[in-house]
């Protein structure tokens, strides 16, 4: 597995700008942090629609005076960052599973990794990237501004998962790994990085998937990105076509839409709860435009999409087996880890998913209404299925960071890969 790695600071946003001596001032979305006064304006603009987001900052001084304050604030804490890295964690909690990790691995990183979590020392390096992660919860407030939902703010300075510098150790440790699973990350932090050297990564990624031995299955976990350039790259060139599955989120949806002027692309966000219609037409168009069928010669059939209030797994026919119990996991493992507990706790949880809704706004739309005794919901549309689960969403959080990577460990964990594949 690979390939992005960090250590991530965990802690109060408005206690951390309070204490860089900033302001609650008005929200201005910035695609690349170069002061503090920017991360103010940013961090406001996303806290007010209680959305999450990520941005790299460019000023590397600026960054590690933040970082430095923030590491040492009362009550930060350390945990393992990094999509490629939190979802090896994940997997490796399973003891019969071993995970190799090939990402830019510090002391601090390594101390919190688990012993299934193997590194090859061409990974390990003297010092930490650090991710800093302002956490605000339901109904917090600063100055005017009132978040609606619990979310996250990330930003770093991190070169080398943005340099993609751990590719070719990755590709060469596979032979003797020999592993059943390759799980992708780190796309999005190519942000930093200039057009041409993007353009140049991005070729280099797409000849080492096709390295990777036929028949074992490729997992791309996409991140929060701000360069329609880029993801439209991603998108066309060759990188969806050389991986098996996906894993996104709501705005990595639409945003991806919006760069490949796919359905729904004129919408500039989406109003609450995703419409699953609208959502379930994007996944259609990305598997029908860019996946495998008799015509194109692709390796991409599945896609896991996770939002705060449901899940959906879309997969074509005759590749995935098991994808009721893969969806359903993922929804569990949400409502588990947002609350720290063990089994969802009935009091801490609450329904936010749409009780019916349209599968899809063309003329192949049917209208479903939810069976809370059979939750997961499942429809076909052209040789792909689909299949939908309601979340049971945690009232209080404790921590937002990763849920994105645990429910598609999960997934990926449940999710049976047809052989012949």
């Amino acid at each position: 597995m690979r390939v992005n790695a960090c250590v991530d600071v965990v802690l109060s946003g408005v206690k951390l700008l309070q204490a860089l001596g900033l302001n609650p001032g008005h929200g201005k979305d910035h695609s690349v942090l170069h002061s503090r006064n920017d991360l103010e304006e940013t961090f406001i603009h996303f806290m007010g629609k209680g959305a999450a987001a990520e941005r790299f900052f460019s000023d590397k001084e600026t960054f590690h005076d933040i970082a430095r304050i923030a590491s040492e604030f009362p009550g930060a804490q350390h945990y393992v960052g990094g999509n490629a890295a939190l979802i090896g964690q994940k997997l490796a909690a399973n003891s019969d599973l071993k995970v190799l990790l090939c990402g830019p691995v510090g002391p601090k990183l390594h101390e919190l990794l688990d012993d299934n979590v193997f590194v090859p020392p061409e990974s390990l390096q003297e010092v930490d990237e650090f991710h800093l992660i302002l956490e605000y919860q339901a109904g917090e407030e600063w100055g005017q501004l009132k978040a609606p939902h619990a979310n996250r703010f990330i930003f770093s300075h991190d070169l080398s998962n943005g340099a993609m510098n751990m590719l070719e150790v990755f590709v060469s440790s596979l032979e003797e790994f020999q592993p059943d699973l390759v799980v992708l990350s780190g796309l999005h932090m190519m942000e930093g990085q200039s057009k041409e050297l993007q353009r140049k990564r991005l070729l280099e990624v797409v000849t080492s998937i096709s390295d990777i031995p036929t028949g074992i299955p490729v997992h791309l976990e996409l991140a929060s990105m701000t360069n329609r350039e880029l993801m439209s790259s991603i998108v066309h060139q060759q990188v969806f076509p050389a991986v098996t599955s996906l894993g996104l989120n709501e705005q990595e949806l639409l945003f991806l839409s919006q760069s490949a002027s796919g359905p729904h692309s004129s919408l500039s966000s989406w109003n609450g709860v995703p419409d699953v219609g609208m959502v379930s037409d994007i996944l259609f168009w990305i598997l029908k435009e860019h996946g495998r069928s008799k015509s194109r010669a692709s390796d991409l059939t599945r896609i896991h999409f996770h939002t705060l209030a449901y899940h959906i797994l879309a997969t074509v026919d005759g590749h995935w087996a098991n994808q009721l119990a893969a969806v359903a996991a993922g929804a569990r493992m949400a409502g588990t880890q947002a609350c720290a507990t063990e089994t969802i706790n009935a009091s801490r949880v609450s329904l936010r998913a749409p009780r019916e809704f349209m599968t899809s706004h063309s003329e192949a739309g049917s209208r479903i209404v939810v069976n809370p005794n059979k939750p997961v919901v499942e429809w076909h549309r052209e040789g792909i299925s689909f299949h939908f689960t309601p979340v049971l969403v945690c009232k209080d959080p404790i921590r937002t960071v990763g849920l994105g990577d645990a429910i598609s460990a999960e997934g990926l964990f449940y999710s049976e890969v047809h052989p012949h594949y």
